[in-house]
């Protein structure tokens, strides 16, 4: 695979699981775990529908997230490969899907870089 489609192979990687992440994180969970602080009856811990959907985020999404987070890893590494990004840039940029919204930061950092090593390489 080319330069480029490693990148964008690791691009749509990075937005999915951000994308879940901040799902799961800013919104399962705490359904869930009922820390969103309501007298709503829905919102009930361990009977409303509020719990219920969280529940159901954080048992799917979760499961999801850590799949694709696998994927995620294997788009990251080979694209550090291929544009020959140093280690700790390539470590922090998979340690950066771990936390949400960081990771669309450490995205565009990497895209960026990718897009230098693509214009030296065809320079």
């Amino acid at each position: 695979m080319s330069l480029s489609g490693n990148l964008t192979a690791y691009r749509i990687m990075a937005t999915i699981v951000g994308v879940l992440l901040v799902v799961l994180c800013l919104i399962g969970l705490p359904l869930h775990y009922g820390y969103l602080v309501s007298d709503a009856a829905w919102l009930a811990k361990d009977s409303g529908a509020g719990w219920q959907l969280g529940a159901d985020i954080s048992q799917y999404l979760g499961v999801a997230h850590g799949w694709l987070y696998m994927i995620f890893l294997l788009t990251a590494f080979l694209l550090s490969r291929k544009a020959a990004w140093p280690m700790p840039f390539t470590i922090v940029t998979a340690l950066c899907g771990t936390i949400p919204v960081l990771s669309f930061w450490a995205e565009h950092r990497a895209t960026k870089l990718t897009r230098v090593a693509m214009e030296a390489s065809a320079a």
